[in-house]
């Protein structure tokens, strides 16, 4: 091992860790669709309650690590000063749209994939190839155009980052690191009250131990990069778990390989997979799915496509943004998992009253 570059070390842990991920995804039904869906339309919050518990667990590893300077979430991109309030809140509408239009998000489509779902394999593909579209191709120039209109600039303001701590120090003269321990204990407790009051997700397993084990492995994926990857001459870029950008990169390394790199990403992506199809042969659930009808193919190329769009232009998905993102206290990540959120109660709107405008009528209604 001592042998291997940092960056092929980094990748092997990210590959372990995503086959972790992969079939405790596939074991608990660990699905944020799923989990707003089942809150919307069934009034169970079981799952809902897993993917909190796991933005809890994140949080709190997360800020622990960087509290004692064993990583610095300065460096993630979800931190910087350049605040994309509006990608945040139209990336996410879109993607939440599109995952109940593809059936999940990202992560679950990964998870399908492992577990035999053809379906699947069609929505990863065109999510990916709009994803990296819209990081380097067609779609990139409208993203840019955006980004320039509507980005703030923060470091005007005297933050170094758009974290809460950040803000809320600046506003009411604490120590920024005053500020830190505040927040993390203030969110995570409310958020753990909230999951463990329920008699219903305390008695369930494979709730708890969903959320803990994804809240965990997304700390994981900060210490793999933060630690692990820190080399004085080729850092690993900071991050965690993350899936729509990665996907378009796995597709790309998977062309081309032999003329670059694999990272923390791309192995996490593998690993999914993985994992996912070996806790499916082992729970004996493996089955091939394909498509039902034309429609159904077209409605799972349609939600990919702005899943893949949104996704880089919220800078994230239900897991980068609502778990990863959100485990570093930024303002964006915040706004960003609210509008999936709403983007996702929209599509589900949409697919029960069969049109855009009745689906935002009956959003309207219900709130």
């Amino acid at each position: 091992m001592e042998d291997l570059p940092t960056s092929t070390i980094v990748a092997l842990a990210g590959f372990a860790a995503g086959i972790l991920f992969g079939a405790t995804a596939n074991r608990t039904n660990f699905c944020t669709m799923g989990a707003v869906s089942d809150m919307v339309l069934m009034g169970d919050r079981g799952r809902f309650r897993a993917w909190l518990l796991a933005m809890a667990i994140a949080i709190l590893g997360s800020q622990t690590l960087h509290y004692f300077e064993i990583i610095d979430l300065k460096g993630s991109i979800y931190l910087t000063t350049n605040f994309g309030w509006l990608g945040a809140i139209l990336g996410g509408l879109l993607f939440g749209f599109g995952m109940t239009m593809a059936g999940g998000c990202a992560n679950k489509n990964l998870v399908r994939i492992g577990g035999g779902n053809l379906k699947s394999i069609m929505v990863v593909l065109i999510m990916g190839i709009f994803a990296y579209m819209t990081v380097r191709g067609l779609t990139g120039l409208l993203r840019v155009e955006l980004e320039t209109f509507s980005n703030i600039d923060l470091s005007a303001s005297n933050l170094e980052t758009q974290g809460m701590p950040d803000m809320l120090a600046a506003a009411v003269g604490m120590e920024l690191e005053t500020a830190r321990i505040v927040l993390t204990g203030l969110i995570t407790a409310a958020l753990l009250i909230y999951c463990f009051k329920s008699a219903d997700f305390r008695a369930s397993p494979l709730n708890i131990s969903g959320g803990l084990i994804i809240g965990l492995l997304v700390t994981a994926g900060w210490g793999i990069t933060g630690v692990v990857g820190f080399d004085d001459f080729e850092p690993t870029p900071l991050s965690s778990f993350t899936f729509v950008n990665p996907a378009g990169e796995s597709i790309q390394y998977l062309m081309i390989f032999t003329g670059t790199k694999i990272n923390f990403g791309i192995a996490t992506v593998g690993g999914v997979i993985v994992g996912s199809f070996l806790m499916a042969l082992a729970t004996r659930s493996f089955r091939i799915e394909a498509f039902q009808d034309k429609d159904d193919m077209l409605r799972h190329m349609f939600g990919a496509a702005i899943m893949g769009i949104g996704g880089v232009m919220s800078l994230g998905c239900t897991i980068g943004q609502g778990v990863t993102g959100m485990s570093t206290l930024a303002v964006g990540s915040l706004i960003a998992l609210i509008s999936i959120i709403i983007g996702g109660i929209m599509g589900m709107k949409y697919m029960e009253e069969g049109s855009l405008s009745g689906a935002i009528t009956a959003l309207f209604s219900r709130t």
